[in-house]
């Protein structure tokens, strides 16, 4: 799912997970007017819809299914106007995120589903801990997925306006996944922006990229494991992901280096930072990594904030979402999953 905040916020690309939206709109608004005036004219959009569905080549049966009544939902315009109360800094948000309970769920879980994650990590090239972090941040390991319609929160977006034609073409590929027989539209359940199943993928990523891993002619995330596992690191994957390499690493940065140095646009050898001062935990010297390129990363500016590290796969994370909190807590929570195994 991708949606926008500003600079410091935790979520700052185009999308988020279950967890990570609930950290960040814990509170909750009372609902305006103006939301429910809005819903005078969702019939007459959704006449217009159906029959730009129909000419898109969406069978009439889905189209009768799927759009016969849809929900006009309050509760989604709210939430999609609401902006988050504050910023939160990155040590906030690595303690809420990466969790002992949720490094300890996520061992027991990557132990249970060994066989299938290193199945899935031969085919794709992507280290099981990943797929178990980013499962574990976007839904606590499956368990929440979110249980508004996507198809009626989805309409409901493209009506309201905002965002529009970006919502009505995510509605048009749900219809899509619907009409392809992947799930019934009763079950195509999901957060409140349309982002669906275990790996919460918004409909055009799933079209994209989720995997039928285990041959039963669906791609269904939102109940089977082996395509759940597969559509994560096949993402990944195709993202450009580097199965021997990790995604970075916490290190010391001299207080004299120059701020412009700072950020994933900056490209350096490992050897030119050892050579700027940079260091391990410890004043230890960086290890050498002939000819690969990292840069230095703050998820936030605050003092105090740490400096990691980043290599090519923390881009690749970026590309799931836009976050510096999101990817650095991802690629911590990967690192102590695989740790003490």
């Amino acid at each position: 799912m991708r949606l926008i905040f500003a600079k410091n916020n935790v979520f700052k690309g185009l999308r988020f997970g279950i967890l990570g939206a609930a950290v960040m709109m814990s509170a909750s608004l009372s609902l305006g007017t103006a939301a429910q005036a809005d819903a005078t004219g969702f019939p007459a959009w959704l006449a217009t819809f159906r029959t730009e569905a129909l000419n898109s080549g969406i069978s009439p049966q889905t189209v009768q299914t799927a759009l016969g009544n849809p929900q006009y939902l309050p509760r989604v315009i709210e939430l999609d106007r609401k902006q988050p109360e504050g910023s939160m800094t990155f040590l906030q948000y690595r303690e809420k995120i990466v969790s002992q309970a949720r490094i300890n769920e996520g061992r027991a879980m990557l132990k249970k589903h060994r066989a299938l994650l290193d199945q899935v990590s031969a085919r794709y090239g992507v280290q099981p801990q990943y797929i178990v972090a980013l499962w574990g941040v976007e839904t606590s390991y499956g368990k929440i997925t979110g249980g508004f319609s996507i198809v009626d929160s989805l309409a409901t977006l493209a009506y309201e306006g905002r965002r529009g034609p970006f919502f009505k073409g995510e509605l048009l590929n749900a219809l899509k996944i619907i009409d392809q027989g992947h799930i019934s539209h009763s079950a195509m359940k999901g957060s409140w922006a349309g982002a669906m199943g275990q790996s919460q993928f918004m409909p055009s990523s799933f079209l994209s990229y989720a995997q039928d891993f285990n041959n039963d002619g669906r791609r269904d995330i939102w109940t089977t494991q082996e395509d759940v596992f597969a559509s994560i690191a096949n993402y990944l994957a195709s993202s450009g992901w580097k199965g021997d390499e990790r995604w970075g690493r916490l290190v010391a940065a001299p207080s004299t280096m120059d701020k412009s140095l700072m950020g994933r646009e900056v490209k350096k050898t490992i050897a030119e930072w050892d050579a700027l001062g940079v260091r391990l935990p410890g004043s230890m010297r960086l290890p050498a990594a002939e000819g690969m390129l990292a840069s230095l990363v703050a998820p936030d500016d605050k003092v105090g904030s740490p400096v990691y590290m980043t290599y090519g796969n923390y881009d690749v994370i970026m590309k799931w979402n836009r976050s510096t909190y999101f990817a650095t807590s991802v690629g911590l929570l990967a690192d102590a999953i695989a740790t003490g195994l």
